[in-house]
């Protein structure tokens, strides 16, 4: 009873209904939100650096939940000139947040845009590129090593009867069809948000979707550079509905409590339609704002981070540990450990991951030009 009840409920599609309380070999079964740790697991994942342009710090927690489904990439150097974070919160496991994380940022690189300065297109083209690379044999091998320990002792039995020829496994991404008994592999159930900032030089490009969240502080107001894709808002439920999918308690067919997201491909299937206009939507909002010298560090959270707290309120709490902490991942885990429930069951019992990068100030003539051309606070809605 335990093992099925277990099951279900780490396979939800953002945290389906348990019908069961009790404590199990450590696990407690809550109410409404999955299963959960009988008590939480409070090691972190931190790290910190930067560029002569900003510095960063990051940390994530497992918390109460019975397993880490998020994933982060940090690059302060994506190339000479261009920095790259993001934050992947999963669902349904974590082999699509990890696969994200590993490929995402490169896909951006590879792109044709790219390379002519198109930041918006290649990382537009990007989110939609990891749903086509997680299909077939070689988007099957890759989250079965990326997944649970399941799918690794299937990928372990599968290798048995069929592995990739002799450096096959370290061809370039460019050639990334294999064959193989998983060839017709239309792609995962499970899912990902997908939150990332770009920065080049005074340019920020923010693509996102999902309800993971990027926030920029100006002169200590809070603007929201994404939106949360909630099933509920009007162009989301429009699209939902014209796909032939319904709406039930705030949940796209009953299930996923996100509107956009990269993989769900259960969610993506009406082959009439163009990608950006299925059930689900890996397809990323753009949001692409001039920086000044009024800016001073963006936050990138998954929603375990912004469920117990507003855009506002996390900077408020950043700009006052700043004050007294240098460190920007000892910022991060105290606002880790400032979310964390004291007790199992509702918010703060989520896995959480953030990422603060901090813009180091410009020289007084390359603010003056910056400033110029920087979009103005009148231009953004503060939160």
């Amino acid at each position: 009873m335990f093992g099925s009840v277990a099951k279900i409920a780490r396979g939800d599609r953002g945290s389906a209904t348990v019908f069961a309380i009790g404590v199990f070999g450590g696990i407690r079964l809550g109410g409404d939100m999955g299963v959960y740790l009988s008590t939480p697991k409070t090691e972190k994942y931190s790290g910190e650096g930067g560029n002569d342009r900003l510095r960063y710090g990051l940390a994530s927690m497992q918390g109460w939940r019975t397993t880490m489904e998020d994933a982060h990439t940090a690059l302060p150097r994506l190339d000479e000139c261009t920095s790259f974070f993001g934050v992947y919160d999963g669902h349904g496991g974590k082999a699509v947040s990890k696969f994200c994380a590993k490929h995402l940022h490169l896909q951006v690189l590879k792109n044709e845009a790219y390379s002519s300065g198109d930041l918006a297109t290649s990382v537009l083209k990007s989110f939609f590129r990891m749903d086509e690379m997680m299909k077939g044999q070689r988007g099957w091998r890759e989250l079965a090593e990326l997944g649970d320990k399941g799918q690794k002792f299937t990928g372990m039995l599968e290798g048995i009867i069929w592995s990739p020829k002799p450096g096959e496994s370290d061809k370039p991404e460019d050639t990334w069809t294999e064959e193989g008994p998983h060839s017709h592999f239309p792609g995962p159930t499970s899912g990902s948000t997908a939150c990332v900032a770009i920065i080049r030089n005074d340019e920020l490009i923010v693509a996102n979707a999902g309800d993971s969240r990027c926030v920029l502080s100006r002169k200590g107001q809070a603007y929201d550079l994404s939106k949360d894709h909630k099933p509920d808002l009007d162009a989301e439920k429009e699209r939902i509905l014209n796909a032939g999918g319904f709406i039930v308690a705030g949940r796209v067919n009953g299930s996923l409590n996100l509107a956009r997201a990269i993989g769900d491909m259960e969610l993506k299937q009406n082959e009439f339609l163009p990608a950006e206009r299925q059930i689900v939507t890996a397809e990323p909002e753009l949001n692409t704002v001039k920086l000044s010298e009024d800016d001073e560090f963006i936050v990138l959270a998954c929603d375990g981070i912004w469920d117990c707290m507003s855009s506002q309120e996390v900077v408020d709490f950043v700009h006052k540990e700043m004050n007294t902490e240098d460190s920007l991942s000892a910022v991060c885990e105290k606002l880790l450990d400032h979310c964390l429930a004291p007790v199992s069951g509702g918010d703060g019992c989520d896995n959480m991951t953030v990422i603060i990068v901090k813009f180091k100030k410009p020289s007084k003539s390359a603010a003056t030009s910056s400033t110029n051309q920087s979009v103005s606070s009148e231009e953004m809605r503060p939160k």
